[in-house]
């Protein structure tokens, strides 16, 4: 009866060190799933903007009420820099200073 309950005490670190592996490949797996998505709004957005500008050539100008177009355009660009800015930026983390280490006299 001994053996089979050594067995289950090995396993389970086992299995614990798969479990936080599995975790590591899907934190990576989902920020290269994001970046993915965003470019592909990035995408979606550069054709949006051309579409944008195609029917603020078309508008009536004479209209009482217009719709601004050059605030969609704008609107639009902020947000695709923003986009822009998230994916380049640095994926390494930041520099931290030295300790000094020496705590005596």
């Amino acid at each position: 009866m001994q053996p089979l309950l050594r067995v289950p005490r090995l396993i389970a670190p086992l299995v614990a060190s798969l479990l936080l592996l599995a975790n590591a490949t899907t934190a990576l797996a989902d920020a290269s799933l994001e970046r993915e998505n965003l470019a592909r709004i990035q995408h979606e957005l550069r054709l949006l903007r051309a579409q944008v500008a195609s029917a603020g050539e078309v508008a009536d100008g004479t209209a009482r009420v217009r719709f601004r177009y050059d605030w969609l355009a704008r609107d639009l660009d902020l947000i695709a820099a923003s986009i822009d800015e998230h994916l380049d930026a640095p994926r390494q983390p930041r520099s931290v200073p030295p300790l000094r280490g020496d705590y005596r006299n």
